[in-house]
Order: C-alpha cells, then structure tokens, then sequence
C-alpha cells in the first residue's frame, strides 16, 4: 500500500523532474523515437543501449523511473537534488538497501494537447503520472491488483473529453487517476472512485505532484461510492475487458470489472442516468458483444448497446462510435499478451481456450471496441418525453484527428440547434465550410464529369463522404455569403432540376454535414 503522499515531498519532485528536462519530449530525444516506440512494447534494451553509459540527471531518471531499472543512490541523490532517494522511498516509489535504489513504481512524464474549439489553438501541457512497475520492469506477469499507467485507451478517453466547463465531475474506475485530472482542466470538482485503495492512493500522488487541486478520492465500486448525487460530467475507462468467471484465470482489477460478458458497460450504461444532472453529460469506452442466441438470430453489439440505453430509467440521448471489431481468438490473444503471458506457452494456450469457451457459452461472434456519450436531455426529469440524439454507428475505416472532445462538443452543440430548426430555419442559416474540409474528384480516362466526388474532412473522426454534383455544389458555395436556401434555388437553375424537390433532397443531407462537421453556423 502507497503511503499517503507528502504535499511538500510531491512538490520537491516535480521542482527536481522539472528541472532535469524530464518530459515526454526530453526523454524520447534522449534514446530516440524507434526505443520510444518499443518501449510501449515491453522493450527496454533499445533505450538502454540509447543511453549507453550517460549518467546527467536525465538518463538516471529515465533507467529509473521511466524504465524501472534500479539505480545507485548517489547518482539518485544527485538526479533529484531536493527529494532525494529517500524521498522516493517516504514517497512509497521505491525502496533503498544496500545503497542501491529499487524503483516500486514508475512515474512517466505523458504530454497532452487541449484543444476548445475549431478556431482556437491546442493548448498544451505536461503531466508525471506514477503507477505500478510494468511488465517488463517486474519480469514476469502482472499481480492482479496492478494499477495502470497511462496506456492507449486511456490516452483516447482524455482525448474524448469534452473541453467545455462544468461544476462537478464523476470519474468511475480512476486507476492513477489521469481521466480526474484532465477532468479538472474544466471541472470545478471532481470526484474520483474506485475499487482500489491502491489505485485512489497513486490518483491523490499524481494529483499533488502536478499541483493540481479539486479531487476528491471514494472507494467503491460503480456508483456506490456517490448513491444520491448527480454530476454535470461523469467520465469512465471501466473494467470493460471481457474475462472468463472461472477458477484459475487472472482478474485484474484494472481491466476486469467482475461480471460476466459485457455487464460492466451495461450496469454503467442502465445506472448513469440517475446520476446525471439535466443537461448532464457522460463519456466512457467499453466492448460489447455481438451473439448469435438459441433461435440464430444476431444480436449485433451496437443494437446490445441501444437496448441498454432504451434500459435506462432516466431516458438519455446517446451517441455510439464502433471503432473496432475483434473475432473471439483475436480478443483473447489481446488480453492474455495483456497479462504479461507468452504466446506459445502452456499457460497461454490454455488461457485462450478459458476465453474461447466462455464466448462459446454465450454464443459470442464478435467483440466490439467503441466509445460511448450520453446526455440527460434538460428538458426531461426522469423516463418521460423524447429524447432528440440517438446514433448508432460504426467507424471502423476513417481516421480519427485530434481533439475529438472539441468535435464531440461542438457535435452536441449543432445538434441542439439543429433539433430546434425546422427545415424553412435550415434553409434560411448561412453556414460555412469547416476549414479542414477538401473535395476530390475522381474521372475515368477521357470523361469530363466525374464518376466520383469525395468530401474528406482532416479533423473529427476523419470520414470521408461520396456526394452528388449537387451536394458538391451546394458545399462549395457554403462561404458564409448567401442561405442555404438561396443557394439551392441558384443550383437548382443551374443543373436545370425542380428547386422544391432539391430542397427536400439536401436539406436532410445538410443537417448531416452540420453534425459530422463538414460545415459549421456562422
């Protein structure tokens, strides 16, 4: 167990790793972009022989705290002038003996970007972040209570946030609490649960070595820890890794959440509601099967996913993102590497075939991965009336940019305003291309007009839309000039069609393009 952490001792160390250039950047120059790359790998030795036999205050910091390595406590004392190697050890990060410091944990410098808008800059900043020691630092498999670092689904989540300001904030299953604190960036307060004590304890370290105040640590799974209250926000990276319930098989806190199948993100998703305040928004990853049941008929993941959402005791809008879609062995493979087991090994086989079992039992086809929003609409105050926001889609081909929490965001906002207008107030809105929007035209050798027109749009989720001259047309005059209306009626003359029935054709598609981005409102 992590001591409580010392405010002044966090602050001394974040004064030492501050001043040693110990960020994202400093270290990735330091053994270069290929070691950096493998480390995420649970390779070490290419940044070790990166780093040969440097000792400035970087290279020690890096061996130690970022590799696990362990290290001499005088090159320690003198990497971290203030903390000291017995700082790290008041501080539960490492142990000394024998005057040689062992690292129980890493703390990994991770860079961020927050982007508020279209219009504006990315602002961009620097978190430490300290978990448990990793793979390849403990040589073997992981212990089940592991607290995670910052890994991929993770980094996607922060990035999903939507970067707009609220009074209080709900992050479900913190871990090392990197979802609270990027939460706070626009969160008055925010309240962190988990199911780990271990895992509160590494989010109140990484909240003071960052100096940042305004979360609140409970232990508890779910929503027990807040019975009764509502957020603004609520925020989840669950335990949403599908894991046999058998004996003998792995239950990482972290990833495994203790229910069969997708129960997890269906609890999350049937029980947010009621903690959600009118307007009150909720983001989370998770994966959802798609099952074949006793008759052969498919229940696909994201129609599971709707059917959890229609579950709900407090009716919500909601919008699904699929981003991907794993076989069962697949899946499997996945999360038994996950563990630290080696493909090839006994206990490897025999792992995949717990998974492969309890797929079939369920009559399992496929595992999705995705993301999840969903919004208690102002105007309802439980289950009664209609919600406005119901999409389903899967986005397994496009690319998505960066800053989808400000996409999401200004998503929402169109959409609100859509939902408002009927079709004579979308015809009457002077919109503009968004400035990340090009056009491709495609010919065959010798035609003059087009087989194919492409709208592809570089931020958002990247897509990537065929359109009819039409449409073409109707963007490519969208310069914050004229109508919509009035330019329909322009385009109509000119490709010698009926104005009415072309409005009744792109207005529909028009609204579209507003949502995904594709054009903003003036």
């Amino acid at each position: 167990m992590l001591p409580e952490p010392d405010p002044a001792l966090c602050r001394s160390l974040a004064a030492d790793l501050g001043d040693a250039g110990f960020t994202a950047e400093g270290v990735r120059e330091a053994w270069g972009e290929a070691a950096d790359d493998a480390i995420a790998r649970g390779l070490r030795s290419p940044a070790l022989r990166a780093l040969g036999d440097r000792d400035d205050a970087l290279a020690v910091l890096a061996r130690l705290l970022v590799l696990g390595m362990p290290a001499a406590a005088a090159s320690a004392d003198l990497a971290l002038p203030r903390t000291k190697a017995d700082g790290l050890a008041r501080l539960g990060l490492a142990t000394i003996e024998d005057e040689v410091v062992r690292p129980l944990a890493v703390v990994r410098p991770q860079s961020y970007a927050d982007a508020t808008g279209p219009d504006q800059q990315s602002n961009t900043g620097q978190w430490w972040i300290a978990s448990d020691l990793d793979e390849a630092a403990l040589g073997g498999p992981l212990p089940e209570d592991h607290v995670l670092g910052v890994g991929g689904a993770s980094l996607t989540l922060a990035g999903l946030q939507l970067p707009t300001p609220a009074a209080r904030g709900l992050d479900v299953g913190a871990g090392c609490g990197i979802q609270a604190l990027r939460a706070r960036a626009h969160v008055d307060h925010v309240v962190a649960t988990d199911i780990s004590e271990r895992a509160l304890a590494f989010t109140r370290l990484n909240a003071l070595l960052n100096g940042v105040d305004g979360i609140e640590t409970r232990l508890g799974s779910l929503f027990e820890p807040v019975a009764g209250e509502q957020f603004d926000r609520i925020v989840s990276n669950p335990p949403f890794v599908i894991t046999p319930r058998v004996a003998d098989i792995p239950a990482y806190e972290y990833r495994d959440g203790g229910m069969a199948g997708d129960d997890v993100v269906a609890a999350f998703v049937t029980g947010v509601g009621a903690h959600l305040t009118p307007g009150g928004t909720a983001q989370l990853l998770g994966n959802w099967e798609t099952r074949v049941d006793a008759d052969g008929r498919t229940h696909t993941g994201l129609d599971r996913v709707r059917a959890w959402v229609e579950a709900s005791p407090v009716a919500l809008d909601a919008w699904v993102v699929e981003r991907e879609i794993l076989d069962p062995l697949s899946y499997a493979e996945l999360w038994v590497r996950d563990g630290g087991t080696l493909a090839g090994t006994s206990g490897f086989t025999r792992l995949v075939d717990a998974w492969l079992d309890d797929f079939a039992a369920r009559g399992v086809t496929e595992v999705g991965f995705g993301y999840i929003l969903l919004r208690r609409p102002r105007s309802l105050s439980s289950s009664n009336g209609a919600t406005t926001l119901e999409r389903y889609e899967s986005l397994h081909t496009v690319r998505p940019g960066d800053s989808l929490g400000a996409h999401l965001a200004d998503a929402l906002a169109a959409h609100d305003r859509l939902a408002a207008m009927d079709d004579a107030g979308v015809a009457a809105s002077t919109l503009l291309v968004a400035g990340d929007v090009t056009e491709a035209r495609h010919h065959l050798p010798g035609a003059e007009d087009p087989t194919v027109i492409e709208l592809r749009q570089g931020g958002g989720f990247g897509r990537a839309l065929g359109v009819d001259p039409g449409l073409a047309a109707l963007v490519g005059a969208c310069d914050g000039d004229l109508p919509v209306g009035v330019l329909i009626d322009a385009i109509a003359q000119l490709l010698g069609v009926d104005a009415g029935a072309l409005r009744a054709d792109l207005i529909p598609r028009v609204r579209e393009l507003v949502f995904t981005g594709f054009l903003r409102f003036m």
